[in-house]
């Protein structure tokens, strides 16, 4: 069994930060510290996906209705916004 975070010591992190828990990243809120995020205007999105392939972070989700919207784990990169075909992405100031 693991421990939690805040009680590893840096001599038990593992060479090179390697995950050895698949999924454990999922523990974490790791779009908490974005300062923009990505706003989908769903009268011009085509349901294509583009914007979830590119997502390095898998910080994008499908909803139930087949479209995709941002997720805890969007960093606010802007990838999505760079590569939708229809433009119906744009990246909005995070609000506190």
């Amino acid at each position: 069994m693991s421990k939690a975070w805040d009680q590893v010591t840096w001599q038990e992190i593992e060479v090179g930060g390697v995950l050895t828990e698949p999924g454990s990243a999922r523990n974490y809120n790791t779009g908490d510290w974005r300062s923009s995020r990505p706003v989908w205007d769903k009268t011009r999105c085509i349901k294509c996906g583009i914007c979830w392939t590119v997502c390095p972070e898998a910080g994008i989700s499908e909803d139930a209705d087949g479209y995709f919207e941002m997720n805890t784990y969007c960093k606010g990169c802007g990838i999505c916004v760079k590569e939708c075909v229809t433009g119906c992405i744009e990246m909005v100031v995070e609000e506190s």
